[in-house]
């Protein structure tokens, strides 16, 4: 079983009635009901919970962590942002989903601004597999369409995707890529665009499909940790 936290701020939820009305119970219970599949074990967690529900134990026992957040990124206290950092490094996989571009966790594993062009006009997005040989696409179309999404436009200030899996074209003229994965110590990393909180996208069968895919490709390797520092020989050294 690979074991799933999905982690949601939880605030438009409270705060805004059109997000409320989309998510009832939440972003996160939503991708719990949507991701849930054999396989899986789907766990939750936000913000407003004792160490925002990432407790040492909590990651210990996460394989692949699912994060969406967008209003709170500043609320999310710096200690429990090392704590995620270094259970990626440990290997632990991290989904970053929509605005979670400009979470803390997302910024200190890429080492740049993650910043881009944005813009609610519910507008069409059509998404494009461009790797389809990539497990991430697995058992997707070659593209598929979002009716009404916010738009995201390049520039978007990332270090160069590891690999390319999706590219998303806008109505109103801009491209985004919109499916990304990096390498980060043992831990796998990937970054996929569409959410906006007040449409139904994590209603969509073919971005809950990404996400799944997300999942089983960000779950650990299971390969053991790498030794590093001064080590001995494993061989006879023969002096001249």
């Amino acid at each position: 079983m690979i074991k799933v936290t999905v982690w949601n701020e939880f605030l438009h939820e409270h705060i805004h009635e059109e997000v409320k009305a989309v998510y009832p119970d939440g972003i996160h219970e939503a991708l719990k009901a949507g991701i849930g599949t054999d396989g899986f074990e789907v766990a939750t967690a936000t913000l407003d919970q004792p160490e925002h529900g990432l407790t040492e134990e909590k990651l210990a026992n996460t394989d692949v962590l699912v994060w969406w957040g967008h209003m709170g990124h500043d609320k999310v206290d710096d200690a429990i942002v090392e704590r995620v950092h270094a259970r990626v490094m440990e290997g632990m996989g991290l989904v970053v989903l929509h605005s979670g571009h400009f979470s803390k966790i997302f910024k200190k594993l890429m080492g740049t601004g993650c910043d881009l062009k944005w813009r609610e006009a519910n507008e069409k997005e059509r998404i494009w597999t461009v790797n389809p040989a990539h497990p991430i696409a697995a058992g997707l179309p070659e593209q598929f369409v979002l009716d009404h999404e916010e738009m995201y436009g390049e520039h978007f200030d990332i270090p160069a995707p590891d690999e390319l899996v999706f590219v998303s074209w806008f109505e109103g003229g801009e491209v985004f890529r919109s499916g990304c994965t990096w390498f980060r110590g043992q831990g796998k990393v990937f970054y996929f665009r569409p959410g906006h909180e007040t449409f139904p996208t994590y209603y969509n069968p073919n971005v809950l499909q990404v996400i799944r895919n997300g999942v089983r490709w960000a779950a650990p390797s299971g390969a053991a940790k790498p030794v590093r520092g001064n080590h001995q020989p494993l061989e006879v050294i023969k002096s001249k």
